[in-house]
């Protein structure tokens, strides 16, 4: 009842109560009550969603304060020395490889940037399954790498924390973590009973508690202890886990939880029944191979403890998937069901059970930073390590919970210390074994290797989700985590019986995906598994694999390595029975995967490079050699055999195992152990005996034949050849590779480093990707990564990034210095580790061009020979196979061959070829015991060769050779020989002594001496006879006879014939050419230059052969092609001929076209490079001819544009606003990386000109102001052209065929776009030319002596004509469809500025305006100015001339009403009209308010084209006035009123001068005076201009300032002129522009000598008075009645200097941006967004492809790119350091300007390297946005269907 009455007071006084009586030293009421309380408050019946418990459970912990006060507390008590922090996946993380201990180091950015790691070898990361803060952690990291807050103890000062803080906490906290165990129970359900199992509805109504957990482990270290004590307090656990006797609830919960933990174990409970009696002794009878130590029971048996059964169990396992484990194992706890001690506990099983809900996990890590928590905890997940595993394999999300497992496994394991004790006290490493055999069991299949029925050893099924999907993951990687501790690793290797465990573990990877070769049709289903299979052997064999070795490095360890290998042995001995393997491989079979092989070789490997054991020791016996040597030796001629297409039917997946076998994270636990392995083979084997294995394996015995045909039983004819070449590739890697024989690491790394990078240049990320690492992944490192970066520095030259001017951008790459071409180039090495065949082809090309450059050699090089480093003296017998007679009838065989031009040869066999023999006398075999048995010799039956020294068989003659040939071959119809006696008896006696060679026969019977020496009962062991019929050819051949042929050669004379051969010279050697040999250039050259090397090599070891030489190349004759060569021989060889002579017509043909497209490439596509040649400016050329005549590059007729058939220019229209982002300060603004900076677009031109018309359409009549100004400056339409004109009938038809055609292009045809046919530039439009007359042309520029009111008014009845209608034709439709494609591509905000959309004043606006966009581009384009004069780069893209006669005639069509006209102002003194008449209409605008060169352009384009000369200077002349007038009084509202006064009474007495009209004193002062008139308009600014003009105005300062105010004027002006008439653009400094613009306008006469400076007033030329007209210009301002005067000052004082359009100024670091941005919110919805970006034109912050701030179905960087840029945006991804362009409806990635050290982009920030400014890449960038050439440059365009 008590209960009751306290639920209903207030809590915070309760609480505070509770307190109190809880301190006294009697405390039971108080505990009574808190008890009552709680049980009332803690009620699990109740719904969790009500958060009425939460908030007491709150005001009780606090005690009566507050709880955020409480919270404030309890930290300044925290001891924590650990930063902790835990993170969930995405998190941006750092790993600083300089600080870690263990490779799994992490740092919160916080730390990391709080502590100094300048230097360091560090990364970003972004987090993938979650990580903790290891900063304060010295187990994980260096101590000096803590961060500020972390490095100091903060533990020792804390002062120690009073008792009664934390009382309630732990009275209130235990029934708070039952309470939510209980909801726990409750909400859970199995997941294979029938309801809806919704395990995420719990969670979420849990979320509250959950969460108020986590913030309690926040609270730091004081509030940790207690949490630690109460979920480790076995006490509690026990009185509350059950709950009173009296309440039923708790009961039924209780069972719950424990129903729930009965299946928790390995094997569940109904299995542990029957498994009882099946309890079988380890180690059985062996049978059942990788089964010996999982007792298995046969489900089938009636009996199932029967003994006998268990023999056959092996039998069965394939048929059933499931084999159990026996209980036998260690430990019982994995297999019993858990059993619970304290909340700790049961929290984990729930965690598990709901598979690891992510805050739950957070809250588990969150107490980590407690050293009990942390080891009670780790023990707690051993013990369930079990049962994690299970719920793994059920789960449905596997790869969620999988990262979660990992998330937490890391912080356990990583810490050695920890680990160890865990291995020690809680069997970690018999649990892990254990658990990861019984989770592989759960997917076996019967291997079907070798002998398919009786095979009794089993694999994992690698189609099993298990093996897809990598479920097995998180074991192995924290198996892999454990072994990298040495203590533990130890523990692994000393234990045999666990170590057993795992071999069998391995040896159900085995074996696995098994290849058959499909013979006859193509198999219907590609099977990926082998990704999964690959997978399997990397992570769960070869990486514990290399976790091991680590370990094994030093003499001490011997013991461990030997052990592993009796281990392998062992295990591969079951193998071999378990698939019943006797001495040969299955056919058509293969299988990458032999893990026990690999281990066998890699800890051979170890052993005898550091470990300093003895070889032999570790070796079998020489038949157990023999049966190890065939997989690896299958899997090499495989590999050829694929390369052959003779996998072809089994789809592409067979080439992509044979390329993962080899490629560069694979290779050193695949391909390498197995070569070693072989090497060691071949070492210990008979070399004979090896040898013919070779060949037998790669199935060429039948091609070895002295006779010119054969047949071959099992290979194609198109197969011999590379399968010939692929066996003797195969022999020369195995002998001359010394990866494993006694290379040191760095030579190791110095050679992989050399072969990737004679491949092809290479990224510094890319080599690193491409050395094959050590690749333990725990051990981070490559081996000896210290000398990575001076190796690299060593064998390569850094080339830094470079642009091409076509734009496409190269990342920094390292190429190889010239050495090492010249001395370590190897292309064995290179033909080893090339994934794709065409990487072996760019090696030798880059080589041969290197020596055509260095002058070496100009032919076509042949891959150099490469000494070898000396060879490990364990291993010398591998040498032995260079000398032994099988290899040398070969290589004979091979010679006379290649001389005898046999088919199936080529010049790849004889290269490897002779790369043997100068092997061989490389290597000398030492001791010659050739003397000593000369007994064994006689009975061989090779007396081809009196030894097995190559060197003496070099020389040793071969005369005849006894062959089967089919009876078709031209040997056979030989006439007999000559009868003369002598020769007749020699030819019987050859016949004895003719040599016969068969290489099968000879290895059978090598293979069973060597059955019979290791006395074996034989008989089980050889094979009945009739396998040998495979190689009786089927008798549908001809029959085979046997023939004898005449050779009378030695090795010796074939290799100086085909010297002859090949340089084609008869006797090329003269007989004395040893003697005057320079051996120096032999290094590299052809084949000639080989076989020269090989002579003088084996003449200088031995004299014997020097004199055979000498005699050979005495009388050697020319080799008369013998007889034999039969018809379809000589056509073989003329077919050949041929063949080669069109391949060279066909190089050149290719030749001569690329050099042709490469020039036309230069002069068309010169898109950025300024060129100086004449401009394609069309322009120019009309005035030249009497009629222009245009190229159509569709139909290629060339003729003039008519009325009826047009042509046009191909041009591209967008729009454009980077003239709108000019401003007045030449410094690019700063993109703003902090809260206080920030980006003020205010003083941007197009926001100035906005203001600037909207004030004036206050005040002035709508029509005039719209003549007023110029828009355009956001949005407005830039034409460009690449120059190629096309007739626009052949334009449609082009544009009908593009649109039918199906291809994927990367624009819109249906939106105009197309690519010019000539250059595929991207074009929109065509602009019709108009039609050239010549007549006038004479007119048109004769200079004039009119007189200059006789212009003036010339030009007002030019004005006056009214616009003639053009007569409707195909050009004037052709016209107004331009223009109608003109104002589509701009949005209508940007055309509409009038007050009434739609009018012809609006549209008039527009129009003009396009024209002056157009004019102001292409001067920003050249620099801001005309200084450089001459054509640029701009000037060749502009068609100004069309553009503006386009505009013409559209704006004839609107007249201007002559009272209104402008130009009447300008010229005349107009009477004042009656103001009372337009009274209701607004004024116009004054004339000094007015844009000049709008007005100029204005008069251009009204009045009738083409226009006269003489009248165009006119217009200029008087416009001038205008601007010069306007200058002077903007120029004189920044005076004083001081100066003001005196330079008006100065200039008041000039006057009266004779030149006053042309001096600028006497204009100012008019100025001032006629504008003081007005008292206000010089009242405004007294203040500001008197802070201003500290400097005095002198006339300099005036006169440069004036100037100044005028250039902008007369550089459009200059511009029109030039692209109107053609005339010349001068250059000029920049000190002269003014003078230098002034004379091509004719305003100045010719040049002025430079010692007189030019005044600006003296290019004034007024029609009337000039006093009259300034008065009448300044009267319009003081006039204006309702006018503010600071409004009309604003207006007066006009700067049109802009300028030029920069992109913001970007930081250095990248991490900057980083930092500042990707956790900033999203300005729009106030969120973070998950792809941030920034416009890098004003510094905009926007979500990409964010949902959030979608408007009308347009994501926001598609919208800010059409507010910002007119449909142009450039936006930088935070998240992934790329830049991307957004034009119109396309889009593309444009690259990086962030580079690492290395020169190279990081996109998406993968390996999280510090990243630098490229200033070179920013400024093409910049380039590219401000000539608007991203359409032309960026190749890859795609849609973004608005979805940025």
């Amino acid at each position: 009842m008590m209960a009751a009455s306290l639920l209903r007071r207030d809590k915070k006084t309760t609480a505070a109560h509770l307190k109190a009586d809880l301190n006294r030293t009697d405390n039971s009421t108080g505990l009574r009550q808190l008890q009552e309380l709680l049980d009332a408050v803690l009620n699990p019946e109740k719904p969790a969603a009500d958060t009425e418990a939460l908030d007491w459970c709150k005001c009780l912990i606090a005690g009566g304060e507050g709880f955020e006060e409480f919270c404030k507390t309890v930290r300044s008590y925290d001891n924590a020395t650990l930063c902790g922090l835990v993170w969930t996946a995405n998190f941006v993380a750092y790993r600083c490889r300089t600080c870690g201990i263990s490779p799994c180091m992490s740092l919160c950015a916080e730390c990391f940037n709080n502590g100094d790691h300048t230097g360091h070898d560090f990364n970003m990361f972004r987090s993938q399954a979650g990580g903790a803060c290891d900063c304060g952690d010295s187990n994980v990291m260096r101590e000096s790498g803590f961060c500020r807050r972390h490095r100091l103890r903060t533990g020792e000062n804390v002062p120690s924390i009073p008792r009664d803080l934390l009382l309630m906490s732990e009275m209130v906290l235990p029934r708070f973590i039952l309470c939510i165990i209980q909801y726990l129970r409750d909400g859970y359900i199995e997941p294979d009973s029938s309801t809806e199992r919704d395990l995420q509805k719990v969670l979420q109504q849990l979320e509250p508690q959950i969460s108020f957990l986590e913030e309690l482990t926040k609270m730091g270290g004081a509030m940790r202890t207690v949490l630690t004590k109460i979920l480790t307090n076995q006490q509690t656990f026990k009185e509350l886990s059950m709950g009173q006797e009296e309440n039923l609830y708790a009961k039924k919960n209780y069972d719950k939880y424990l129903s729930a933990l009965k299946n928790s174990g390995l094997v569940s409970v109904e299995e542990k029944a029957q498994g009882a009696t099946a309890d079988v002794s380890v180690g059985a009878e062996g049978g059942a191979g990788a089964m010996v130590l999982l007792g298995t029971t046969a489900p089938g048996s009636p009996d199932e403890s029967s003994k006998e059964e268990d023999q056959d169990a092996g039998q069965s396992v394939g048929q059933r998937k499931r084999v159990k484990l026996s209980s036998s194992t260690k430990d019982p706890s994995i297999i019993e069901s858990l059993k619970h001690k304290c909340f700790l506990e049961e929290l984990l099983f729930w965690t598990i059970k709901y598979e690891f809900p992510q805050k739950m996990v957070t809250f588990l890590l969150n107490m980590l930073p407690d050293q009990d928590y942390k080891i009670t905890f780790t023990k707690t997940f051993v013990q369930h390590y079990a049962f994690i595993m299970k719920t793994l394999m059920k789960s449905h999300e596997s790869d969620t919970m999988s990262n979660r497992i990992v998330h937490i496994s890391v912080q356990l394991f990583s810490n050695e210390e920890l680990a160890r004790h865990v291995t020690e006290e809680c069997q970690l490493l018999d649990i892990m074994v254990t658990v990861l055999l019984y989770m592989m069991e759960s997917c076996l299949i019967k291997s079907e290797l070798q002998d398919e029925e009786n095979s009794r050893h089993v694999v994992v099924n690698c189609s099993e989700a298990l093996l897809k999907n990598n479920t097995y993951w998180p074991l192995v990687s924290d198996f892999i985590n454990i072994l990298s501790h040495q203590s533990v690793a130890k523990k692994f290797l000393e234990d045999h019986s666990l170590l057993m465990l795992w071999m069998s573990f391995v040896s159900f990877f085995q074996g696995m995906n098994l290849n058959k070769r499909e013979l006859n049709e193509h198999v219907e289903f590609e099977s990926q598994t082998y990704y999964a299979a690959f997978a399997a052997e990397l992570e769960a064999c070869a990486q514990p694999m290399w976790g091991l070795l680590t370990h094994c490095k030093v003499k001490e360890t011997q013991e461990y390595t030997k052990t592993v290998v009796r281990y392998c042995l062992e295990t591969l001995q079951i193998w071999f029975d378990a698939i019943g393997f006797i001495d040969e491989p299955a056919p058509n079979q293969v299988t990458f995967h032999l893990p026990l092989h690999r281990y066998y070789a890699m800890f051979l490997s170890k052993a005898i490079k550091c470990q300093g054991l003895d070889l032999d020791s570790l070796l079998p016996d020489q038949e157990m050699l023999m049966k190890i040597m065939v997989h690896p030796l299958q899997i090499q001629a495989c590999l050829s055999e694929i390369h052959s297409n003779m996998w072809v039917r089994n789809g592409l997946q067979i080439k992509g195992q044979a390329m993962t076998y080899v490629q560069s994270h694979f290779c050193n636990s695949m391909i390498d152990p197995d070569i070693y392995l072989l090497q060691v083979c071949a070492s210990r084997l008979d070399p004979d005996y090896f040898i013919s294995s070779v060949f037998e394996r790669f199935k060429v015995v039948d091609l070895l034949t002295m006779a010119s045909q054969h047949q071959n039983a099992v290979l194609d004819s198109e197969q011999e050849r590379p399968m010939l070449e692929g066996a003797l590739t195969f022999l020369v890697i195995l002998t001359s590779l010394r990866v494993h024989l006694g290379m040191t690491d760095d030579e190791i790394l110095r050679a992989e480093m050399v072969s990737q990078l004679c491949m092809n240049d290479r990224t510094h990320s890319a080599l690193l990707d491409l050395i094959p690492e050590n690749p333990n992944p725990k051990s981070g490192i490559v081996p000896g990564s210290c000398s990575f970066e001076e190796m690299l520095s060593a064998v390569a030259d850094f080339k830094a990034p470079v642009f091409e001017p076509g734009g496409s951008m190269q990342q920094g790459m390292y190429t190889p210095k010239a050495e090492v071409w010249e001395k370590e180039f190897d292309p064995i090495m290179v033909v080893l580790r090339t994934v794709y065949r065409r990487d072996v082809q760019s090696a030798m090309d880059r080589y041969s061009a290197f020596l055509k450059q260095s002058g070496i050699h100009t032919g076509n090089p042949w891959p150099p020979y490469k000494e070898r480093t000396p060879l490990h003296p364990c291993y010398k017998g591998l040498i032995k196979l260079l000398h032994c007679k099988t290899l040398h009838i070969v290589i004979f065989t091979l010679l006379y061959k290649i001389w005898m031009d046999h088919q199936n040869m080529s010049e790849h066999v004889l290269c490897m070829v002779l790369y043997l023999i100068e092997l061989g006398l490389d290597n000398q075999v030492q001791d010659n015991k050739e003397d000593e048995e000369p007994c064994i010799e006689e009975h061989c039956h090779d007396s081809w060769f009196p030894g097995t020294n190559l060197l003496s068989n070099l020389h040793h003659v071969i005369n005849f050779v006894r062959v089967r040939v089919p009876e078709t071959a031209p040997e056979v119809k030989r006439e007999t020989p000559p009868s003369t006696s002598t020769e007749a008896s020699s030819y019987g006696q050859n016949l004895r002594e003719a040599q016969v060679f068969s290489l099968v026969a000879e290895r059978r019977r090598k293979f069973q001496e060597i059955i019979n020496r290791s006395n074996t009962e034989a008989a089980q062991v050889v094979r009945p006879k009739s396998s040998s019929t495979r190689w009786v050819p089927p008798g549908s051949h001809p029959q085979l006879v046997t023939e004898i042929l005449e050779i009378r050669e030695s090795m010796l004379s074939l290799l100086i014939k085909l010297h002859q051969k090949l340089s084609s010279k008869q006797n090329s050697l003269s007989a004395s050419w040893l003697e005057d040999m320079d051996t120096s250039r032999h290094a590299h050259g052809d084949g000639i230059t080989a076989i020269e090397r090989i002579l003088t090599k084996a003449a200088t070891r031995s004299c014997q052969i020097k004199r055979s030489i000498q005699d050979i190349c005495g009388k050697v004759c020319p080799p008369v092609p013998p007889k034999k060569n039969s018809p379809t021989d000589k056509k073989a060889m003329d077919k050949e001929e041929r063949r080669q002579r069109a391949r060279e017509r066909q190089q050149k043909l290719l030749a001569e076209f690329a050099s042709r497209q490469k020039s036309f490439m230069e002069t068309a596509m010169d898109v950025e490079s300024p060129d100086t040649e004449a401009a394609m400016d069309l322009g120019a050329s009309e005035v030249m001819e009497s009629e222009v005549l245009y190229d159509c590059v569709i139909c290629g007729q060339s003729g003039p544009s008519t009325e009826d058939r047009p042509t046009g220019l191909v041009v591209l229209l967008q729009a454009s606003s980077v003239l709108g982002h000019r401003c007045k300060n030449k410094e690019a603004k700063k993109l703003p990386t902090s809260d206080e900076e920030h980006i003020y677009p205010a003083d941007t031109c197009g926001v100035a000109h906005d203001v600037r018309l909207t004030l004036m359409q206050r005040f002035f009549k709508d029509s005039s102001c719209l003549q007023s100004v110029s828009i355009g400056w956001d949005g407005g339409v830039y034409v460009q052209t690449c120059g190629h004109t096309l007739h626009i009938d052949c334009h449609k038809s082009y544009m009908e065929s593009l649109r039918n055609d199906q291809v994927l292009q990367g624009f819109s045809v249906d939106k105009g776009e197309f690519t010019c046919p000539l250059c595929r530039q991207f074009a929109n439009s065509v602009l019709p030319c108009r039609p050239g007359r010549s007549t006038e042309a004479g007119a048109w520029h004769t200079p004039t002596n009119k007189k200059m009111c006789v212009l003036v008014k010339e030009v007002e009845d030019l004005q006056e004509k009214l616009g003639l209608f053009p007569t409707e034709s195909n050009l004037s439709k052709e016209m107004e469809l331009v223009i109608k494609d003109i104002k589509n591509t701009t949005q209508k905000k940007y055309m509409d500025y009038g007050k009434n959309p739609g009018s012809p004043d609006n549209d008039f606006l527009f129009m003009y305006s396009v024209a002056r966009t157009n004019l102001e581009l292409e001067l920003v384009h050249r620099g801001g100015n005309l200084c450089c004069g001459g054509a640029s780069a701009a000037a060749k893209r502009s068609c100004l001339n069309q553009l503006f006669h386009v505009l013409a005639m559209h704006m004839r069509l609107y007249s201007i009403d002559s009272a209104y006209n402008p130009w009447s102002k300008l010229t005349q003194i107009t009477q004042s009209r009656e103001a009372d008449s337009f009274d209701e209409e607004r004024p116009e605008v004054p004339m000094l308010f007015r844009d000049v060169p709008s007005l100029l352009i204005i008069f251009v384009l009204t009045m009738p084209q083409p226009l006269r000369k003489e009248h165009f200077s006119c217009v200029v002349k008087m416009l001038y006035n205008l601007q010069f007038t306007q200058a002077l009084a903007a120029l004189s509202t920044k005076f004083s009123p001081e100066e003001r006064q005196a330079w008006s009474t100065s200039g008041a007495l000039k006057k009266n001068a004779a030149n006053a009209e042309k001096s600028f004193e006497a204009l100012l002062s008019h100025v001032i005076s006629e504008l003081s008139k007005d008292k206000t308009v010089y009242k405004v600014n007294i203040e500001e201009t008197s802070m201003l003009s500290s400097s005095v105005w002198s006339p300099q300062s005036i006169e440069f300032s004036l100037q100044q105010f005028c250039l902008p004027f007369l550089r459009l002006s200059c511009l029109l002129q030039h692209h109107l008439y053609g005339d010349n653009l001068t250059g000029c400094l920049e000190e002269e522009e003014f003078s230098s613009l002034a004379v091509c306008l004719g305003l100045l006469p010719s040049a002025p000598q430079p010692s007189n400076t030019v005044h600006s007033a003296s290019c004034l030329e007024w029609a009337v008075s000039a006093f009259d007209l300034v008065t009448q210009w300044c009267a319009e301002v003081t006039g204006l009645s309702q006018m503010q005067a600071e409004q009309s000052l604003t207006l007066l004082v006009q700067d049109p200097q802009w300028a030029a359009p920069r992109l913001l100024q970007l930081p250095d670091n990248y991490n900057i941006i980083f930092q500042y941005y990707h956790r900033k919110a999203c300005t729009a919805c106030k969120k973070v967004p998950k792809d941030p970006a920034l416009c890098l034109v004003c510094g905009a912050f926007v979500c990409l492809k964010g949902v959030c701030c979608k408007q009308q179905g347009i994501c926001e960087c598609v919208l800010h790119s059409q507010h910002c840029g007119a449909a142009t945006g450039i936006f930088l991804l935070i998240n992934a350091s790329v830049i991307i362009i957004i034009r119109g409806h396309r889009f593309c990635l444009w690259g990086s300007v962030y580079l690492d050290a290395h020169g190279e982009e990081d996109r998406d920030l993968r390996r999280g390297k510090p990243l630098f400014l490229c200033e070179e890449r920013y400024r093409v960038l910049e380039q590219q946005w401000v000539s608007h050439t991203f359409d032309h440059i960026n190749k890859r365009w795609g849609p973004h269907y608005n979805g940025l």
